[in-house]
Formats: C-alpha cells, structure tokens, sequence
C-alpha cells in the first residue's frame, strides 16, 4: 500500500502541490527520501523518526520509501516534515487514507513531536483553498492560516494532538484570527523645520506613488524627512494586505501577531549585496525590493551602493516585479515599490560651502555623482534639493501642519485616482498615476494648450527622454490630483518640471 499525503514546495509567492507517497515494503531496513529534497527535508527521517519514537511508536523493520513527487522539482524546507509522519502513520495504519484525503499538510516537527512554526503558511493556505483543501499546520501558524478564509484550518500543537483529533478523542478548536497588527507610531512631519520645498515633493511622491530622490549636505533632514514618509501614506487595502503578507510569509516576517495594514518601509545599509537587493541566494528568497512591495524601499547614501545593485533596481522599477534566475529555480516575485534617495551632493557633502568644501571640488561631485547611471536618474520621478538650514530657520516655531494634515490630502489624491482606474475598463487593477502608462497616461493626464506648449517646449530644451517626458506627464496628473483639479494646466507641468533632474551633476 501506498499512502498520499499532499502538501506544498514555493516558488516565489506560489505554492505549488507536492504529492508524498509513503511505501513501506520488504527488504533491509532502510528509510529513503527521493524526488529531490535539500538538506533540511532529506534530515527530516530523524525529525519524524524521533516524534514518532516520542508517541510510543517505532517504525518498523522494514524498507521506508518516501517520494516527493514531482520528482523533478526541488524540495526544500522542514515543512515536509508533518507530511511525510502522516504518511507513515497511514501506511502504519495508524490513522485512515480518508482522515487526511482532503488536507493540505505542512509544518516542523521536534523530536518529542511537537509541531513548530514554519514559512509560507498563508500562501500554502490560499493554494489550498483554491484546490478546495483544508490546510494542517502548527498551532503557531494557525491564526496566520486562516487569514486565507474559507476552508477548514486544523493547528494542533503536537503530532498526538493532531492523532487524536482524527480519532474524534481530541477534536482542535479552529484558531482565531489574529487581531490586525496596531499600526507603528510614525514620527511627525511637525518635527521638521524649514524645507518646506522638499516637505512639498514629499507629499507629491507620496500622493502617486512617485520615486523621489533628495540631495543635499548632511544633517539637512534627508534621513528625518523619508522616515516621515510612511507616517502620510494611505493604508493597505485588504487585497494589497494580503499580497504584502505573503511575501513577508514567505521570508518568514509574519510573526504571529496578525497581518499589518502599514506599507512596508525597508532602509538597506548600503553594504547590502545584489541577493540582498533583489533577492536570490540558495532558496531564490524574497530581496529589499519584494520585502517593500507596496510600500517604500528607502536608500540613504545612494552612491555608496555598489553601482551593479543599484542598476539592478531599473527592471523592477518599471516592471513592479523581479525575476531571480538561477541554474536550479526561476522564481518571480512582486516589487511594485515606492523607491526613495538621499545622498549628499559630493563625498564630502559641502559643495556649495566653499569654506567647507575639499580641494577638489567641483570634480570630487562629479566623479561621486556618476557613480549613479543616467538610466537609473532617469527612472526618479522627482529630484530635490534639501539646502542647509540657517540659525534662524532652527529657532522657528514648530510648522502648523504636521503629518495628519499631509495625511489627509494624499488619500484623497490616491482615492481620485483609485476611482479613475476602477472606471476604466483597461484599468482597474491599477491605484496610483506612478502605474499608468501609453495610452493610459495620455488619456488621463494630456496637459491643456498650455501645459502642453510647456511641456513641449521643455522636453526640446531639456532634452527629456521619452521616459522622462512621460514622469513629467505622470507628477503632473498627480499635482493635478492634490489641487482637486479634473484638468492637468501649466501650473502642474510647471511645478513637475521643476522636480526634474536631467541627469549626474546636471
């Protein structure tokens, strides 16, 4: 008899089904897993072989074979765990072929039999509703499973727990929900005196979802000023929360406490590497750029990046996905982020002080600045100057309009352009201007007779790209939206073309 246990291998955010058979036959005594298990799953026969010894049972004397199929894919994790002991408790006779017929196994097992935490529970349970599966899971993982909604959730704490619930001696409650997680205390817009230009790109980036990048000399607020950010940006809809917590899943973020509503903000240090950045390594995992899906992916010191990562950032930027390849996996995940920069001006960061700046100024900017590629400028939406406050700007009273107020304005720029796209039929999985494109973006944000003389004429002197053309385009149907205007006029074109930067030291 062969017993069939279904659980799931990852790739990206996608569960994928995952069939183990378990045949216990004559011959010498032996315990094999095949079909292309890593490290973790080929320990998992002394994971299961110890819970099982821990419930009083031993295996017995016979040749175990345990297949993963399909054979041809990579299995990896000690999530394979919970579904090859059911397996053998099947094949065992121990529980029926019926009790587990209809259940998505997953989950780590102790050596005593306990069940514990693992990665990708929700993605796994979404799959397996989408089969018409119940989903068996560690206690740990239970409130994280039933975010999923809709099919059965079983989440004991131990392999007996889950025995005796199949024999009806000990039946599992079905876990709650978790609570949504409380939203972070952001520091206030309030805080930041003076830079009442950059507070304005700030509010414009965060209205359509627009990259920003911010130069300037140190201790200018650049780092205050993108910590602020989250602090006026919307909440997640339900939907973007789902999809944000299945990569946080995934990475094995979701600690328990419940899904968040907050968009993600990740600060990198600048040392990251290119599988930091854009993920990779030997499980193809989830980078910055993924881990800030739907949110801000924050970069100080932008420069001191290595040049190959920050040019890796072009392709999601555009695409709002990534796709590692390696020689064993190609994994794809979401990157639809909101990238925000800072860098000082050179690397002494004084060049526009003459008493302060290096000798070898201006050439030290230059050869600083262009250690970001035209292309990679290109992509920014809006570039600001943050200058160096006086002693009088930092004697000022605090500013009257702090971050509920900025708060206000972007989610009702946000819920115009939501309700935009949602009545457009080739549309309506798009929210944000920063997301429209071709013939899309022509049609909602064409500048009248005279932004569109402006822009023209601006493109000519400027020598904007066509990309260029169209962020300009895009920044303005935004400015348009903050001002409660249906109309793009000169003044948003003007005012988005004065965020433009043409290029390194330009």
């Amino acid at each position: 008899m062969v017993a069939h246990i279904e659980t799931v291998a990852f790739q990206g955010i996608e569960a994928l089904p995952v069939d183990v058979q378990v045949h216990i036959g004559a011959g010498l005594p032996a315990f094999t897993v095949v079909g292309l298990p890593d490290k973790a799953v080929a320990e998992s026969r002394e994971r299961v072989r110890g819970a099982l010894a821990g419930l009083g049972l031993a295996l017995p004397a016979k040749r175990i074979t345990v297949n993963l199929a399909p054979a041809d894919m990579q299995k990896e994790g000690s999530h394979f765990d919970l579904a090859i002991a059911l397996g053998l408790l099947v094949a065992m006779e121990v529980l029926t072929a019926d009790d587990l017929a209809n259940y998505v196994a997953l989950g780590e097992l102790g050596l005593d039999g306990a069940l514990i935490r693992v990665t990708g529970v929700l993605p796994a349970a979404i799959g397996a509703n989408a089969r018409e599966r119940g989903l068996i899971c560690p206690a740990a993982n239970g409130a994280e499973a039933v975010w999923a909604g809709g099919g059965e959730v079983v989440a004991p704490t131990d392999l007996l727990a889950l025995i005796n619930h199949f024999k009806g001696t000990q039946l599992q409650a079905p876990p709650a929900p978790a609570a949504l997680a409380e939203p972070p205390r952001y520091p206030d817009l309030r805080d930041i005196k003076g830079q009442e230009t950059v507070k304005r790109a700030l509010e414009v980036a965060a209205a359509g979802a627009h990259n920003l990048l911010m130069i300037g000399p140190p201790g200018t607020g650049k780092s205050m000023l993108a910590q602020r950010l989250p602090g006026i940006l919307p909440p997640l809809a339900p939907e973007e929360a789902l999809s944000v917590s299945m990569i946080a899943s995934v990475a094995g973020l979701l600690d328990g406490s419940g899904l968040t509503r907050s968009r993600p903000f990740r600060d990198p240090h600048h040392s990251a590497s290119m599988a930091a950045m854009v993920g990779g390594g030997v499980r193809a995992r989830p980078g910055e750029v993924s881990l800030a899906h739907l949110g801000v992916l924050f970069l100080d010191e932008l420069p001191e990046f290595p040049r190959p990562v920050l040019d890796a950032l072009r392709q999601p930027i555009e695409s709002g996905a990534v796709a590692v390849a390696r020689a064993n996996a190609h994994v794809r995940y979401p990157a639809r982020f909101q990238l925000i920069a800072a860098m000082n001006p050179c690397r002494c960061g004084y060049l526009s002080d003459p008493a302060r700046a290096c000798s070898r100024a201006p050439h030290c900017a230059r050869d600083y600045q262009v250690r970001i590629s035209g292309p990679l400028y290109d992509r920014i939406d809006l570039h600001a100057e943050v200058p160096e406050l006086s002693a009088a700007d930092l004697t000022l009273p605090p500013p009257a309009e702090g971050s509920a107020e900025v708060a206000r304005r972007v989610a009702a720029a946000r819920a115009l352009q939501r309700a935009r796209f949602e009545a457009l039929d080739a549309a309506p999985e798009l929210r944000t201007n920063a997301e429209a494109e071709g013939e899309l973006l022509a049609s909602i944000a064409t500048p009248d007779e005279e932004g569109r003389a402006l822009l023209t004429e601006a493109t000519d002197r400027l020598r904007l790209s066509a990309r260029g053309h169209h962020r300009v385009l895009r920044v303005a149907r935004t400015i348009a939206d903050l001002a409660g205007a249906e109309t793009v006029r000169r003044a948003h074109v003007a005012e988005a073309l004065s965020y433009r930067r043409i290029g390194p030291y330009g």
